[in-house]
């Protein structure tokens, strides 16, 4: 009865967003029915006894209050602060700099979407550094972002392409690679190279030649005009800041990329920091360029208020996603979904493929791919011994399935940075992802 209820409740907010109803709260309600149902029939309990307010009915907005102080505190200080810095470089001239720079040789290419599905290729390459989807995709839409818009593909494939740039977690050093890789008894490295790599290898062609047939395509069909920036016509610009500037927004990719295990380890370096380094840099090079204060300290209002923007726009609907997450756990959903696949008597690729569709659903409904690969993997040696298979060909198809279906959800926290940096609906972005 639980998984009926959870069903319909999931329908219902489904169809209100498809409605065009606001997200945030249409996922806040969903997820609260959920907990509260769960709470009163006695299908689980909202929080855990040592976090419990003594009140069914306050526990919910407990969880909620803890979720948005934890995601402020992490994610969304990572949201916030890139939102915010490429604010400042747009503001500050920065990011055309940028276009400038790079759109003659770009340009030359003759084909936009084939620099978009490089920069999809890319984003996988410096993916093996950086282990966070979001935050990837963060440091690019800042970069080369408005290096595709400047080529004249649309803001969706641009978003598209950024957003999609780390769909298979396949770093070595990803907690979900660990995770597989130890519980099937493999060590991490040779998990990598022996069963990821090669997989990942054909996803590169695969990935890459969808990105430009299938943003092409809905280009057109939803009636875009490629028209790259006039390079003359930018150049000539009364407001152009000095070529140089193109350094600006790429200085906290440079950082991170730089004091990672890829090269320099001594020194720890984050997102955060990186961006509050780059804005520094950016308002000593506004200084030397002005040497007027009251300007140059004044702009960087423009990154406060992108703070603001990010915090109500983007955390407000992660927050948002997870309670109604919280309330489909609640219900034991998901875990009702397992046991009876378990029971069923299925073969050992019928068994695979069940767990990758619980797997699949659980991250688009859920708006996560660790929480239900990581839920589940736990029960994979005795799903695989009772199948016959060995336990790494069913994480493996699990761990994929749960970082590229992520892609596929409105509410997961790549998508909704991304959508909410270009600009763009998070449910039309899903739509370009999805294929």
């Amino acid at each position: 009865m639980g998984l009926v209820i959870s069903a319909l409740v999931t329908f219902w907010v489904g169809f209100l967003i498809y409605k065009k109803y606001k997200p945030q709260p249409v996922l806040f309600l969903g997820g609260m029915i959920l907990m509260y149902i769960a709470a009163i029939f006695g299908y689980g309990t909202i929080l855990p006894a040592k976090a419990a307010t003594g009140s069914t009915f306050f526990d919910a907005f407990e969880f909620i209050r803890a979720t948005m102080s934890s995601n402020a505190g992490k994610l969304g200080m990572n949201i916030m602060a890139v939102g915010a810095f490429a604010r400042y470089m747009d503001k500050i001239g920065a990011s055309r700099s940028l276009v400038r720079l790079t759109i003659r040789p770009l340009l030359a290419l003759k084909s936009p979407y084939i620099v978009l599905s490089g920069t999809w290729v890319v984003g996988m390459l410096i993916g093996l550094c950086i282990n966070s989807a979001s935050g990837l995709a963060m440091l690019l839409m800042v970069t080369m972002f408005p290096i595709l818009i400047g080529l004249g593909v649309s803001r969706l494939s641009a978003t598209a392409a950024v957003a999609t740039t780390l769909c298979f977690d396949w770093s070595p050093s990803d907690t979900g690679t660990i995770l597989s890789a130890e519980t099937a008894g493999v060590d991490p490295v040779v998990y990598w190279s022996h069963y990821q790599v090669p997989i990942v290898a054909v996803a590169f062609v695969v990935v890459g030649v969808l990105h430009y047939l299938t943003q092409k395509y809905m280009d057109k069909r939803d009636g875009h005009i490629v028209q790259p920036m006039q390079v003359e016509k930018i150049e000539e610009e009364a407001d152009n800041a000095p070529m140089w500037y193109a350094i600006l927004p790429v200085i906290p990719l440079a950082l991170i990329l730089s004091f990672s295990s890829l090269w320099i380890t001594t020194i720890k370096m984050n997102i955060v920091m990186a961006m509050f380094i780059g804005m520094t840099i950016g308002v000593m090079c506004e200084y030397a360029r002005w040497r007027d204060g009251q300007k140059v300290l004044g702009d960087i209002q423009t990154f406060f208020d992108g703070l603001g923007m990010q915090m109500a726009n983007v955390i407000t609907l992660v927050v948002a996603g997870q309670t109604f997450a919280k309330g489909l756990v609640s219900m034991g959903a998901i875990t009702t979904l397992i046991d009876g696949s378990k029971n069923l008597g299925f073969g050992p690729m019928a068994m695979m493929l069940v767990m990758v569709a619980i797997i699949a659903v659980s991250a688009i409904v859920m708006g996560s791919g660790n929480a239900p690969f990581f839920a589940f993997a736990a029960l994979t040696p005795a799903v695989a011994a009772h199948s016959g298979l060995h336990p790494v060909l069913m994480l493996l198809p699990m761990h994929f399935a749960a970082s590229i279906m992520r892609n596929c959800s409105p509410i997961t926290a790549v998508i909704v940075v991304s959508s909410g940096m270009g600009g763009v609906s998070s449910f039309d972005l899903v739509k370009r992802t999805a294929i």
